[in-house]
């Protein structure tokens, strides 16, 4: 399995702290949601067309790669439909020139389930699907809001013929689903992992280094090498929404040399 962070964990850091940190604590590469006060990648200065070659030789460089790009697209939001379908194209053609594999999409953007129009998500996730054919890139939905429920999720990304973003926290912290149930519901469709860890506190989940909180990483982990994927798995660490969760230098570090660990404990 291939090692990422997210940059969301880093939203004070400039493009060139995020490179220089994921090559020094020997990371593959790091997702891209946002960059220092830049939500939106193709905004980004790296990203514009005049830079993307400099940008893709620096990479190369290093033995770095952008694993995804993450949009904030979500699509079962009747009033956000037509700026979701933008978003999500603008980081397809992006990911496109970079060549990034994945982008994110959501149904909401809510971690737990909070509602929303399935039949909306599905007809605007079919139409993003259809504009990335041919373009080397797979729109991927997450396991957040309603797609908690990941029989729910399992039936829709079938249907669209689609790839899964599995948060490992999602559906077991608000769905309640074991990680062996997750594991059986998506399967094969699996293309990209976030990692965070949590507890519960007085009814709030409260977010935690790895190893810190009760999800059951291990788990995910021997269950994710059991069914053979070779993919990537990202630190998610929602500094950016949670400004007083601890610093990104610190977390970083542990995150890689806690997850080799577990890693060479499967």
């Amino acid at each position: 399995m291939k090692l990422a962070f997210s940059t969301i964990g880093c939203p004070n850091w400039s493009y060139d702290e995020v490179v220089s940190t994921a090559s020094d604590l020997g990371y593959d590469g790091f997702e891209v949601r946002g960059i220092g006060g830049e939500i939106y990648a193709p905004d980004v200065k790296q990203f514009k067309s005049e830079n993307i070659e400099k940008t893709k030789e620096k990479l190369k460089s290093l033995g770095l790669g952008i694993t995804m790009l993450t949009s904030g697209a979500s699509l079962a939001v009747y009033s956000e439909k037509e700026k979701a379908v933008a978003e999500a194209k603008a980081y397809i053609d992006l990911a496109e020139s970079l060549g990034v594999p994945y982008i994110r999409v959501m149904c909401t953007n809510r971690p737990m389930p909070d509602g929303g129009d399935i039949q909306l998500c599905k007809r605007l996730y079919k139409e993003i699907l259809s504009y990335a054919s041919g373009k080397n890139v797979l729109p991927l939905i997450e396991t957040n809001g309603i797609f908690c429920d990941t029989k729910l999720l399992r039936d829709f990304v079938e249907e669209c013929d689609g790839g899964v973003l599995w948060d490992i926290n999602h559906p077991y912290r608000f769905n309640g689903e074991s990680i062996d149930t997750t594991l059986k519901n998506l399967g094969g469709r699996i293309c990209y992992v976030h990692i965070k860890d949590s507890v519960v506190q007085n009814g709030v989940t409260k977010y935690k280094m790895l190893g810190y909180g009760d999800i059951p990483v291990k788990d995910a982990l021997r269950g994710l090498k059991k069914a053979g994927y070779d993919g990537t798995v990202s630190l998610e660490w929602v500094k950016r929404w949670e400004p007083d969760l601890e610093e990104p230098g610190i977390v970083f570090s542990q995150f890689i040399s806690t997850i080799k660990r577990y890693l060479k404990q499967l």
